[in-house]
């Protein structure tokens, strides 16, 4: 009797650093099958960022590289342009990529770097601690906002895809969720187009992911779940944002 469900090879079989409840798990599969399915293993190249997915190299089985705090585009900039055969994708969180990081996405995006960037947004900056990220939601408490973020002294949440999306340089742009078994089904399917038109030479592409941080949320994984589903998607709508043609 064949096998209905295995795991990929292009994922290790390192133990989770993640903490119980962390899609950050699911988002590294959903990567590792685009991998195999797509065949290009053994030239693809991941860039880790800093932040909870800093050991990310720990779990592919591909090459990696690991970048300073949000500078990921940048060297995965370098990497593209000296071996434009290699497909290269950055990982990273959003205190990585929307805070210290924002000039190089930003700058990577317009140029039109024909690389790949999964970013996960969990409204909060994880590994450090809490505290308020560019992310964080209104009134959503924080390390750094133990009354909850006051728009009115930070402003509000950054739609990272949304900002992308208004670059006039062709780009494949999305959002996507992981917190039901139907979103994660998208998200796959998104974060497969992304990788495709790398191969295809074609655009940037950027996969925002929707994510849960139940530890700095100081919830249960099932209740990170609901508050995700009931806070982060209204404002974070769902789907693409931009595509090349």
């Amino acid at each position: 009797m064949g096998k209905t469900f295995s795991k990929p090879a292009a994922l290790s079989d390192t133990m989770t650093h993640y903490c119980p409840g962390c899609t950050h798990g699911i988002v590294h599969r959903l990567v590792a099958e685009v991998i195999d399915e797509l065949g290009i293993i053994d030239r693809t190249v991941g860039i880790a960022p800093v932040g909870c997915a800093v050991l990310a190299y720990n779990y592919f089985n591909c090459d990696f590289q690991e970048a300073a705090h949000g500078r990921a585009p940048a060297m995965a900039t370098g990497i593209k342009r000296v071996r434009p055969d290699l497909i290269v994708f950055t990982y990273q969180g959003d205190g990585d990529l929307a805070s210290i990081g924002m000039g190089e996405i930003i700058h990577a995006a317009n140029r039109g770097e024909k690389f790949t960037v999964i970013f996960i947004n969990n409204a909060i900056y994880g590994m450090t601690g809490g505290q308020m990220a560019p992310t964080t939601m209104p009134g959503q408490r924080a390390s750094t906002a133990p009354m909850g973020r006051d728009t009115d002294l930070t402003g509000m949440p950054i739609k990272m895809a949304n900002l992308l999306g208004g670059l006039v340089t062709p780009a494949y742009i999305t959002r996507q969720a992981v917190l039901k078994p139907q979103q994660i089904n998208k998200a796959k399917k998104a974060i497969k187009q992304a990788f495709q038109y790398q191969v295809e030479g074609k655009c940037f592409s950027f996969v925002e992911v929707i994510s849960t941080c139940p530890t700095n949320w100081g919830l249960t994984p099932l209740d990170s779940l609901k508050w995700a589903e009931e806070t982060l998607l209204p404002y974070y709508e769902l789907g693409d944002v931009k595509t090349p043609e």
